[in-house]
């Protein structure tokens, strides 16, 4: 029997700046009013997520962790429809006044994008 799993342990998550520095050299982007989002092609084997919040355009650090859990929650319950692909996501200003649905919205087209994007990569 193959079970979903819908955790989210320290391996699905970007950490050192050369795993950074790997996805923005060559990228699949995707982009609309609340996220610039950038992907390669992996050989892990499961999806992997990083989060380059920038300070400088989100001000607050409460709007900043608001965004962040977002991300992180719609990573954790979409990932299984993703390959192995490292994943980059940057917020723009628009996010602040999101409402939280919305950004779900545009999180779960982003994740389709970046998928059939990435494959041919």
């Amino acid at each position: 029997m193959n079970e979903l799993k819908f955790d989210f342990p320290p391996a699905l998550r970007l950490k050192k700046a050369a795993e950074f520095k790997k996805v923005f050299t060559n990228p699949v982007k995707s982009t609309d009013k609340y996220f610039t989002i950038l992907a390669t092609q992996t050989s892990f084997g499961h999806p992997r997520i990083g989060l380059a919040i920038a300070k400088k355009i989100i001000r607050k650090a409460v709007h900043r962790n608001v965004i962040k859990r977002t991300v992180r929650e719609s990573f954790r319950l979409e990932r299984q429809i993703m390959g192995s692909i490292d994943i980059v996501v940057l917020a723009r200003k628009d996010a602040i006044d999101a409402p939280i649905d919305v950004l779900r919205k545009s999180l779960s087209k982003h994740w389709l994008k970046l998928v059939t994007k990435c494959v041919p990569c």
